[in-house]
């Protein structure tokens, strides 16, 4: 079982959707594993990608030839799969071992997608109800399986995630013929529609089973194909307004296989600046009130590699600016390059008691180095300062940036993604969280 192990994890590693967050499932005392509050732990591949929870894949033997897939029928990899009560077995022995505290499980498509998730099935019903196992689970739906699996693996799951692999049909098309864009989005309608018939149901009958309680997400390849940032965050905000998606996950092309299709081999490798901006990006859309039309157009498709997309936008709506701390409003202090959404509650809430000045916003946690262009409390600016666009790209860009001595020693620290927000240890890979 060992060299399947072996295998089955390095071949899950290019699979990114991996996260808790949004559920609680409580153990009931007669059972093994519990993911209420304190969720899941997670660690890192060598490349930097997240590989919280047993990850997994069931098998690596693949009927279909998706041209990005290393896992494709046409390589010449090594295949093997588990059974049931293998992945069983592995589940609860490092959960013994205090390894883990979950099941990722993904699967390439064995004979057919029926024939796949049915064996996924019966691996998550006999780790439920035999093992008893009450940790959590996060599972990958097979495009084109059929509906009735799909909802029987929703019971039995905490998260369930459809890939999306590609932004567009004409890139699905292009490099992986086998799989179309209904048979994904089948599934993801399902899930919708079932985890809102079972909120009434639960609200009706506490004791109803759960049908996916953490939600669902999926997985866009980028860079594999020419599309635009601008069209991927546009993709991104249609799958969130129409199928209420609790993430979307970015992953950088890895070039695993030659092939025609696909974009030539560069030393640049993996476009992972690029991936982080629409993380970013998706943060602003899901947290910040941003739309996708506000931070990229058909003129201007692609971020800024300087400036995170918040930061970038600012500087082209300076129009905007300066905004009063003690009077703005909760969504334009969230505009705020430097300002997190929990730093504009508390701003919300402390203002009310009194006036604020740049000493109060610093306790709160605000990124003065960055928001002080932006920002007046009672019609002053932190120092006088210029609100011209290249003045400022010069001042943030400059790692010898001339400050006021009280400003340089006021403790200021690097801008870091995990700002103003608190995970509790529930946070797929790469965030990407703005401020």
């Amino acid at each position: 079982m060992y060299d399947k192990l072996n295998i089955l994890t390095d071949a899950a590693k290019y699979d990114v959707a991996c996260t808790s967050s949004g559920t609680a499932r409580k153990g009931d005392g007669t059972g093994m594993g519990s993911c209420e509050q304190t969720g899941i732990c997670h660690s890192f591949s060598a490349d930097g990608r997240c590989i919280s929870l047993l990850k997994i894949l069931f098998t690596n033997e693949c009927i279909y030839d998706c041209k990005y897939c290393i896992n494709r029928r046409s390589n010449d990899v090594v295949r093997t799969s588990f059974t049931p009560d293998e992945i069983c077995t592995l589940t609860m022995e490092f959960y013994r071992r205090n390894y883990i505290e979950g099941l990722f499980l993904s699967s390439g498509i064995l004979k057919s997608p029926d024939y796949t998730m049915e064996l996924i099935y019966a691996a998550l019903y006999k780790l439920r109800k035999e093992c008893n196992f009450q940790g959590y689970i996060h599972v990958k739906a097979i495009p084109g399986a059929d509906l009735g699996l799909v909802q029987q693996v929703g019971f039995l799951a905490d998260r369930m995630s459809v890939n999306l692999e590609l932004p567009t049909a004409d890139s699905l098309k292009l490099l992986a013929p086998h799989k179309t864009r209904k048979n994904i989005l089948t599934p993801m309608r399902l899930v919708q529609n079932k985890a809102a018939e079972n909120k009434n149901e639960l609200m009706l009958y506490r004791n109803a089973p759960r049908f996916v309680p953490a939600g669902q997400s999926t997985q866009m390849i980028i860079g594999a194909t020419p599309e635009t940032d601008y069209q991927i965050i546009q993709v991104a905000e249609s799958l969130y307004q129409r199928f209420e998606l609790k993430r979307v996950f970015y992953s950088a092309f890895v070039h695993v296989n030659e092939d025609k299709a696909l974009p030539a081999r560069t030393d640049e490798g993996p476009p992972l600046l690029r991936e982080h901006r629409l993380y970013q990006a998706d943060w602003l859309l899901r947290y910040y009130h941003f739309q996708a039309s506000e931070l990229l157009s058909e003129e201007n498709p692609n971020f800024n590699i300087m400036f995170d997309p918040k930061c970038n936008w600012a500087l082209k709506h300076l129009e905007q600016f300066p905004v009063e701390i003690n009077r703005a409003d909760y969504k334009m202090l969230l505009r705020v390059p430097g300002l997190g959404y929990k730093s504009a509650v508390r701003i919300v809430k402390a203002r009310r008691l009194g006036v604020l000045d740049f000493s109060d916003l610093k306790k709160m946690g605000v990124v003065l180095k960055r928001a002080m262009y932006f920002i007046t409390c009672s019609g002053k600016m932190m120092y006088p300062t210029k609100l011209d666009e290249d003045y400022i790209t010069r001042n943030l860009l400059s790692v010898k940036e001339k400050l006021p001595e009280e400003v340089r020693n006021m403790g200021y620290r690097q801008l870091s993604l995990f700002d103003d927000v608190r995970f509790g240890g529930n946070f797929g890979q790469k965030a990407g969280g703005v401020m």
